[in-house]
This record gives structure tokens, C-alpha cells and sequence, in this order.
């Protein structure tokens, strides 16, 4: 790996939080996503079902890494937005519908954001508490 934007890369990756690369797949996501509208309103095929399929493998992830012990019923609507989602996304890869890429995009921008407040909230609590993030 000789591009030093790789390796800034992959130090960023493996130097982050566990809140943190949960953002960065959501910003990939939503960048695949955004990829495969823009490949599916040039009539690309090929590289509608590239974005679509790396969107699809980041929200595979999330879902089998749900904690279902967790009290309360966020994991059970994570794992049906989840679902909603990767239906979404096959129809969208089988049919070229942008409308599909467009619904998941707009869930992810959501729980991108709701993520990201938690997560701030959580980070600026302990600042002033002085605990550890």
C-alpha cells in the first residue's frame, strides 16, 4: 500500500472508535447509494449494481451486528428498517427504480443524523463530566 491516502486511510479506520466507524459505514452507504441513483439516471447497469450491492453489504452488516439483548425495542426497528431497506435496495437492483434509492437514502440520511446527535451528546456529557468517551 503505497498511496499515502490509503494509509491515512486505514490509520483513520483502525485508530477510530466503534461510534465512529459506525458513522463511516453510514457515509458510505449513503455515498453508495447516491452512486447508484446518479449510474441508475445514466442507464448504467453495471455500475448501479456495483453501488448498490456495496450499500447493500454495509446494511448486511449492521444487521447481523444488532444486539437483540439490549433493552427496549430500538434493536427490533433497527433490524425492520434494516429489512425495509435491503428489500428496497433488490428491487431497485432487479428494476432500476430510483424511487427504492431514494426511500433508503433518505432512511440512512435519518439515522445517520440521529446516530450522530446520540453519539455528540454522549461525547460532550462525558467532556463535561470528565469521564471517558
Amino acid at each position: 500500500m503505497s498511496n499515502p491516502y490509503q494509509r491515512y486511510k486505514q490509520t483513520a479506520i483502525l485508530s477510530a472508535s466503534k461510534e465512529q466507524v459506525m458513522l463511516m459505514l453510514y457515509e458510505g452507504a449513503i455515498r453508495f447509494t447516491k452512486m447508484a441513483i446518479q449510474a441508475s439516471q445514466d442507464n448504467n447497469i453495471a455500475e448501479r449494481g456495483k453501488n448498490i450491492l456495496k450499500a447493500y453489504d454495509i446494511i448486511l452488516e449492521f444487521q447481523a451486528s444488532l444486539n437483540h439483548n439490549v433493552a427496549g425495542d430500538l434493536p427490533m426497528q433497527l433490524d425492520q428498517l434494516y429489512v425495509y431497506m435491503l428489500e428496497q435496495y433488490s428491487k431497485a437492483n432487479m428494476t432500476g427504480n430510483i424511487e427504492s434509492l431514494q426511500s433508503c437514502l433518505k432512511v440512512l440520511e435519518n439515522l445517520y443524523d440521529g446516530w450522530n446527535q446520540v453519539i455528540n451528546k454522549t461525547k460532550n456529557g462525558n467532556d463535561q463530566t470528565g469521564g471517558a468517551a
